[in-house]
């Protein structure tokens, strides 16, 4: 079969300003991809994009087949993805079950309303007013509203912002559920942890461009990158007595990289020994996916990406 979604030479622009810039990636049936970048770097363009929000200037782009600029085939495409949005709107004085069961009669074959609510822990608020729910909890219903079409493609723009750690972590467990179950999941987020735990890949925009893509743990060299070994400096010790190279301390400990940590270690912790002393503190660590994402996008979060007002039905 051919990939869910392909896009190749994506081109758009406002005015003098090329905002998406020449964007090639592919997301294969059944797996989880996630799209990052800071504001302004084309994210949100190219996601609306593909959702068939917003047109495109140039390029190819193939969602389960279908061109999402088509107005010809809009509404199949409508009826075979699901769409949670950073604002979906929402009548507020309708009750959550009555809010799904509507957008339920918008696709052909949808999902148990009531099996929805309780995948996204809705159980026992069926009845009470959209108006009357948490951050949280509207964020829940977004996500019921995204699922109740059983799409076979899933985009989810920030899907767990306003949730407390526990939802957080229920909200990762039903999206690796959909995907075990054969969704095809989009996701754009800008907690660097939530990526690392979905992501089965992940590709970089950075300046309308993408910069990297990989696994997470391969992304930019993540895997090959020089590891990071840090403690704190033996009181009286000044840190030319080490037996490597180390930069001076910050926030009380030292730093020391390495391309062989096995070998670094071994002659940091046989020097310890033979003075006697300890390396409090000593943490070995590779870079973070942040730490690659922030290297890669070099950028600070500032300039918005021009979204649109965009709404899931």
């Amino acid at each position: 079969m051919s990939s869910a979604v392909v896009v190749e030479d994506l081109g758009k622009s406002y005015g003098s300003v090329r905002a998406v810039d020449g964007v090639s990636f592919a997301v294969e049936h059944g797996e989880i991809f996630a799209l990052l970048g800071p504001n302004g770097a084309g994210k949100t363009t190219t996601m609306e994009i593909l959702e068939g929000f917003r047109s495109r200037d140039s390029g190819h782009i193939d969602v389960l087949g279908l061109d999402p600029g088509d107005r010809a085939t809009e509404r199949v495409l409508r009826e075979r993805i699901g769409l949670v949005l950073q604002d979906i709107a929402v009548e507020p004085y309708l009750t959550v079950r009555e809010t799904i069961a509507r957008n339920a009669g918008y696709y052909p074959a949808p999902r148990d309303v009531d099996e929805v609510i309780g995948l996204v822990d809705l159980g026992g608020m069926e009845k009470k007013k959209v108006r009357s729910l948490s951050g949280g909890q509207k964020r829940r219903l977004d996500l019921a509203l995204g699922m109740i079409g059983d799409p076979a493609l899933l985009f989810l723009d920030e899907p767990t912002t306003g949730f407390d750690p526990n939802a957080r972590r229920g909200a990762w467990e039903l999206v690796r559920n959909l995907r075990d179950a054969g969704t095809t999941i989009v996701l754009t987020t800008h907690y660097m942890e939530e990526a690392q735990e979905l992501a089965d890949r992940v590709a970089v925009i950075a300046a309308g461009r993408i910069v990297a893509e990989g696994t997470p743990s391969t992304l930019g060299g993540r895997d090959t990158a020089r590891t990071r070994i840090r403690f704190a400096l033996p009181e009286g010790c000044p840190v030319t007595d080490l037996p490597v190279v180390a930069t001076p301390p910050e926030d009380g400990l030292v730093t020391v990289e390495s391309a062989e940590p096995t070998g670094t270690l071994n002659l940091l912790t046989d020097w310890a020994l033979r003075r006697g002393t300890v390396l409090a503190g000593l943490t070995v660590e590779r870079p973070s996916l942040e730490d690659m994402y922030l290297s890669l996008t070099g950028r600070d979060e500032s300039e918005p990406d021009r979204p649109l007002e965009r709404t899931a039905s």
